[in-house]
């Protein structure tokens, strides 16, 4: 399973360990990413994702999962995120 967040698309960075004598060798930053059970309030369900913590302060910052899944762009969400976007749009156009 790749180490990539759901919602925001962020991922793994590299960098460079630098030691007291200026020596640098490769290292790798990974997300802080958390199994997180998020509640979408316009389809009544709950949806299980792979979040960063960043992540996650930032969907409840915009107001819930309904509301930043309408705002992101496809290119940055997941195919399982996708899928509830796709359910979320259908739902708000029958009502």
């Amino acid at each position: 399973m790749s180490r990539i967040c759901e919602l925001t698309g962020k991922g793994r960075q590299v960098g460079h360990n630098v030691s007291h004598a200026n020596n640098k060798t490769k290292r790798v930053f990974l997300p802080n990413l958390q199994n997180v059970t998020l509640l979408s309030e316009k389809l009544d369900r709950s949806f299980k994702f792979r979040v960063s913590t960043q992540g996650l302060r930032s969907v409840e910052h915009n107001g819930g999962l309904d509301n930043w899944l309408l705002k992101t762009s496809d290119e940055k969400l997941s195919a399982g995120a996708l899928k509830v976007k796709r359910e979320l749009k259908k739902a708000m156009a029958a009502a």
